[in-house]
């Protein structure tokens, strides 16, 4: 409204149609007194006036013209504006009416951005890495969604290569017939532990060949154990029929324990798509390229892209044995996407390690005609880890995601419990509350963070209910549904009328008519840590309200109907964009 009027004046005043970019509003420093501030700088060409002349006059054209300013200062090339009361209040009773306030939804030729993430190996359980690649993945597609974007949320497993056959043969030989139902473990775990157990096997014939006078790197392609590895996975290259059965049977194992981590994580996926079937797509397209001439054969029959024209090297998409590489698979993969979506952009969820491959797959994919190749996105995040001795997975190498839910939920009621958040709870509900906040404690504490940093996770921080936390959040919306409650049982219903506003509720209004812009911004940083900073600071703005004003006991009853919608539409906001964030929040806590 405000920026219109601006654009307004400045074509009244000096002729110019300005542009959005053009028409900068920002809040206005804390310094100065106003709530929005104008930057003029790029109308006194225009104007062929002086800076603080240009916002003089256009000050003067709003204030006589626009009924929402009620008066401003200007301070050099900064116009600031003080909106008035009558303003705010109709902008609180926009963000009342619309339940999905900040938020668009997906026309019917809204563009189509396909998000892939996850992409685990069969041959182990979800670890800490794969957590933070879920949240992320899971996240951004909520907030590409948020942004009018169809969104398909896509992950690719690899259930093919040397990794896969070392569980399966540790399987056979130590197993003696173990199923996840006659250990009572997890199906990725159990397959996890014998991919431990290969290893450990491994490693003791090395040594052996070594102490035989063998060299390191040749006992290493000698031991028994590899070399059966290799000949189960010719085996399965060359659909044997036994050894197919065994790798179907064990990866469904594998991928009914996957289940259940992600709907503990809550994270889904709306199609998912395997190696073993894309591989042979790749291969394909590979050969088609080189037909046209996009690739080159060497001498011993490996195919390879030339990229120097690129400022990069050379890269083998085949090898002289006619084996499929990483690179192939992706094209492959890419095939079969682009075959069941028209997507219009593609986004892969991968650690930064992988940032030359996706340099590397983005020109391959456009030589070979896909129209979204070039503007792939490779939403590139750094690694994530516990502090030293704070956690030790079942392997004692890397962090199981299982047990990390575990200990956030555990840690969750514990602390709870300790802070009496609890009182006349049933036992269900304290665990039902300890699941949210322990999730929501895990998911925040990751999220907060940019993507593209390395960050160290520490539980304990995590779990407190003051700060940049979950939990904070958390609390502070069940606190404001125990006021809507009490308001209830009093016969209050929350109603926006014409009130006398105080400097932090129109500060509170200003920041919840932020998350608009938070969501578009957030979208196009592809960055789940600005919808979280934003859920903070709104936060942190309504409690520092509730901290200098009542809400049930304001006397004048206009007043205290008008904060309880005030109050209602933070808690409205709150729980939509830690919805963004895949976050749950409790009613009460």
């Amino acid at each position: 409204m405000i920026s219109q009027a601006a654009g307004e004046a400045v074509k009244a005043l000096y002729g110019l149609e300005a542009t959005e970019k053009m028409l900068q509003l920002q809040k206005t420093r804390s310094e100065f007194e106003g709530n929005l501030t104008l930057v003029v700088f790029p109308f006194v060409k225009a104007a062929r006036k002086g800076p603080e002349q240009t916002a003089q006059e256009i000050g003067d054209y709003l204030v006589a013209h626009c009924q929402a300013v009620e008066k401003f200062n200007v301070v050099k090339g900064f116009l600031n504006l003080s909106i008035g009361d009558g303003a705010w209040v109709e902008l609180l009773g926009a963000i009342d009416k619309d339940d999905h306030f900040g938020m668009k939804q997906a026309s019917d030729d809204a563009p189509l951005v396909m998000i892939e993430y996850s992409s685990p190996n069969t041959n182990k359980p979800l670890h800490l890495g794969h957590v933070r690649n879920n949240l992320l993945g899971w996240s951004l597609a909520q907030i590409m969604a948020a942004n009018g974007n169809k969104v398909v949320k896509t992950n690719i497993v690899n259930d093919r290569g040397i990794h896969i056959c070392k569980s399966m043969l540790a399987w056979l030989k130590y197993g003696n017939g173990e199923t996840p139902e006659s250990s009572g473990k997890k199906g990725d775990h159990l397959i996890g532990d014998y991919y431990v157990a290969f290893d450990k096997h491994y490693r003791e014939e090395v040594k052996a060949l070594v102490a035989q006078g063998m060299d390191e790197e040749k006992a290493k392609q000698e031991a028994p154990l590899i070399k059966e590895a290799h000949e189960m996975l010719v085996k399965w290259e060359q659909n044997d029929p036994e050894v197919r059965a065994l790798w179907e049977k064990m990866n469904n194992w594998v991928y009914a324990g996957f289940d259940e981590t992600y709907k503990k994580l809550g994270v889904s996926f709306d199609k998912i798509y395997y190696e073993s079937q894309t591989y042979l797509k790749g291969k394909a397209k590979v050969e088609e390229g080189l037909a046209k001439g996009l690739f080159e054969r060497h001498d011993d029959n490996s195919v390879w892209a030339d990229l120097t024209n690129e400022g990069l090297d050379q890269k083998l998409l085949l090898r002289s044995d006619g084996t499929s590489v990483y690179m192939t698979q992706d094209i492959g993969t890419a095939e079969m996407r682009f075959q069941d979506y028209p997507i219009d952009k593609m986004i892969y969820v991968v650690g930064n390690e992988q940032n030359y491959h996706f340099q590397v797959l983005s020109i391959l994919l456009d030589r070979l005609g896909f129209k979204w190749g070039k503007e792939l996105v490779h939403f590139s995040y750094g690694m994530v880890e516990l502090p030293n001795g704070k956690m030790k997975s079942r392997e004692g190498t890397v962090v199981d995601a299982d047990d990390l839910m575990e200990l956030m939920v555990s840690d969750a009621l514990k602390t709870s419990l300790e802070l009496g958040k609890f009182a006349d709870m049933t036992d269900e509900e304290r665990q039902e509350i300890a699941r949210i906040v322990g999730m929501g404690a895990l998911k925040y504490f990751i999220l907060k963070v940019d993507a593209r940093k390395n960050m160290l996770f520490n539980p304990e921080e995590s779990i407190d209910f003051n700060g940049n936390t979950g939990p904070f959040i958390q609390y502070t919306y069940a606190r404001i549904r125990s006021i809507l409650r009490k308001a209830e049982a009093e016969g209050l219903k929350p109603a926006i009328t014409a009130v006398a506003l105080s400097e932090k509720e129109v500060e509170l209004i200003q920041k919840m008519n932020e998350f608009g812009a938070a969501v578009e911004q957030a979208g196009k940083d592809y960055s789940p840590s600005g919808i979280a900073n934003y859920c903070y600071e709104l936060t942190k703005v309504f409690n520092q309200f509730y901290h200098d004003y009542s809400i049930l006991n304001e006397p004048d009853e206009q007043k205290k109907l008008f904060r309880l919608a005030l109050a209602k539409n933070v808690a409205k906001i709150i729980k939509n964009g830690m919805g963004l964030l895949g976050i749950e929040v409790p009613e009460r806590m």
